[in-house]
């Protein structure tokens, strides 16, 4: 039986009440390393994209979000290796608790704008035109 190709991810954009984004540093030793994402991951096997999201949040961020507060936004595929990343982003504006940097070198609230001048992964960059709207 052939593997899917196809390596699904979840992030999230976590809305601040100033127009700002957070954004997280992936740390030294991973790949893609000193880039700037938005937090989230892999979803696992028997999970929804929104079950994965609030887990990943938990894990990445410390924070505590509903499954009710994620409203899809976009989504990005592109190529990675011999697979294939599609990324769905989902806007969050309400959670629990204060963001940290559990997983990650550093965290920042960036604008859109600013977000075009961070090094950022590729699938990461044209999610940005999504949140400028």
């Amino acid at each position: 039986m052939e593997k899917n190709p196809t390596f699904l991810v979840v992030a999230a954009a976590l809305l601040g009440g100033d127009g700002k984004v957070l954004l997280q540093q992936r740390p030294e030793g991973t790949a893609m390393a000193g880039l700037w994402e938005f937090p989230g991951g892999k979803i696992e096997a028997g999970e929804t994209p929104e079950a994965a999201l609030v887990r990943e949040l938990a894990e990445e961020l410390g924070i505590r979000v509903e499954e009710g507060a994620l409203t899809p936004l976009t989504f990005a595929s592109a190529p990675l290796g011999e697979r294939h990343l599609l990324l769905l982003l989902y806007g969050c504006r309400e959670w629990s608790g204060e963001p940290q940097a559990l997983h990650a070198s550093a965290l920042k609230w960036a604008t859109p704008a600013e977000m075009r001048t961070l090094p950022m992964p590729p699938a990461d960059l044209p999610l940005i035109d999504a949140l400028e709207g």
